[in-house]
């Protein structure tokens, strides 16, 4: 579905762009726009190769299973129906750190493998189960304490303060989490898992 908003996003500009006579401008904007996101690219790389690295040494040093350990009675409250041990919980764990540090880009696979262990517990294949409908609500909504790509991305724009927007962002997120998590149990209530 996304494919063909973006396809007629780009229709729709060809023909605003011939019909006012600045075709031109349409192609100077692509390659523009190609260009910036190749920058940007390059600039993020370094930062994000961090985190990640973080991430793994985090892993592997067996940080992620004490956080686990740690916020396993918050685990246990919003996720309920995953058996103490169960890899869910670690890679919900991980996807959780990844998203509380701002590291999107990381807590998306990390998110992806939360999913899949998730649904090796579904009893139900063909739908989401309550859990898995939880793990996407915290995942699209996550407190945020340290958004390290939108500082990284303020720094590659030359930002005079980029952790200005660490304040804000933690507010932000809380709230949306909150609510995402209202949200998730008020429509609990009127499905059957």
């Amino acid at each position: 579905m996304i494919n063909y908003l973006w396809l007629g996003l780009i229709i729709t500009g060809f023909i605003v762009g011939g019909i006012t006579g600045q075709i031109d401008k349409v192609s100077e904007a692509i390659f523009q726009g190609a260009e910036d996101s190749v920058r940007l690219t390059i600039d993020l790389l370094g930062p994000i190769a961090l985190w990640l690295g973080i991430m793994n040494i985090a892993q592997k040093s067996g940080f992620t299973q004490l956080l686990g350990r740690l916020i396993k009675p918050l685990i246990n409250l919003i996720f309920p129906g995953i058996p103490d041990g169960h890899p869910a919980r670690g890679a919900i764990v991980l996807n959780m750190v990844a998203n509380i540090l701002g590291l999107g880009n990381s807590a998306t696979p990390l998110g992806i493998k939360a999913m899949q262990e998730l649904q090796d517990i579904n009893p139900k294949k063909e739908r989401a189960s309550f859990a898995m409908c939880t793990l996407l609500a915290l995942n699209t909504s996550s407190i945020t304490i340290i958004p390290a790509t939108i500082i990284s991305l303020r720094v590659a724009c030359n930002s005079n303060n980029p952790t200005i927007i660490i304040v804000s962002s933690i507010f932000a997120t809380s709230i949306s989490t909150v609510t995402a998590l209202f949200f998730d149990r008020f429509f609990r209530a009127f499905t059957r898992e």
